[in-house]
């Protein structure tokens, strides 16, 4: 088993679990130690948990509760891939205040968790620009309403709330060019990180990590027109921590490189104009 730790944050961390075991090779009990939800992606596994034994595969989750053993097995096929969320106590008791969701050992692939599963997975990889632990959260909530059988309370109508998701939202454009995390800007709102990030996106449409990101992209859209600075150092001064993640999203972004999108600044129409005969 490999692990790979993919984020670190107070409520919320990601990793990701390769595994190689093979038929024939003795399984052994485990605990959890965290609540967790671990996507499969890939794969399969048999899971003995709370008496009862589950066949996973892939779009499958497997739930952690602290303190409960189980055991994987690895009968049919060699190995297999999660993506595994695990949250803090205060972020569980934040989701829902039952314990019996987070003690099922596993999930079957559901439509509404395979879909937020493979979002997921697009953000560990860096194609999507929602954050990681933003639909970490989202997943778990998702999970527990759907075990649970309870819908998803009504958006914020309060102006309080939608006051503080505004002033939020002008603070992380004024601090973009910094690291700013979801906890960073729920501790400016004033609420749990969970509470915050429902608030933002019912409020604003966006998840607080996509409006810092868009923020970014229009920080470093105005400076790519309006100055001759390096693209490299356009790229850090609005926030990007490398300058290949900065050319990829705004590339995605703008249908155009920085360097093209600069030159279509300056007068030259025909690179927009040949994006869109391709359309």
């Amino acid at each position: 088993m490999t692990a790979t730790t993919l984020l670190e944050r107070k409520s919320i961390s990601v990793s990701d679990f390769r595994c190689t075991a093979v038929p024939g090779d003795k399984p052994f009990a485990e605990q959890h130690s965290r609540y967790s939800i671990s996507y499969v992606r890939k794969g399969s596994f048999g899971l003995h948990c709370r008496g009862k034994f589950s066949e996973l595969v892939a779009g499958s989750v497997l739930i952690g509760h602290p303190g409960d053993e189980y055991t994987c097995t690895h009968e049919h096929v060699c190995g297999d891939e999660c993506l595994s969320f695990f949250l803090a106590p205060e972020l569980v008791e934040a989701i829902g205040d039952s314990q019996i969701p987070w003690q099922i050992g596993s999930a079957p692939p559901l439509p509404e968790l395979v879909v937020l599963g493979e979002l997921a997975q697009s953000a560990a990889d860096g194609s999507s620009d929602i954050g990681l632990d933003e639909i970490g959260q989202v997943l778990a909530s998702r999970f527990v309403e759907v075990v649970s059988g309870k819908p998803r309370k009504q958006g914020p109508d309060a102006a309080r709330d939608r006051r503080r998701a505004v002033e939020t939202a002008l603070w992380i454009d004024a601090h973009s060019h910094r690291p700013i995390t979801l906890e960073d800007a729920a501790d400016q709102a004033g609420i749990s990180p969970f509470h915050f990030l429902r608030l933002f996106s019912d409020v604003l449409g966006v998840t607080p990590h996509q409006y810092l990101l868009r923020s970014r992209l229009r920080h470093a859209a105005r400076r790519l027109a309006d100055d001759d600075s390096p693209v490299t150092d356009i790229a850090y001064d609005v926030g990007f921590a490398d300058l290949s993640n900065f050319v990829r999203t705004f590339g995605r972004a703008a249908g155009a490189s920085p360097l093209k999108f600069r030159q279509a600044s300056r007068g030259d129409r025909k690179i927009f104009q040949e994006r869109l005969a391709l359309h």
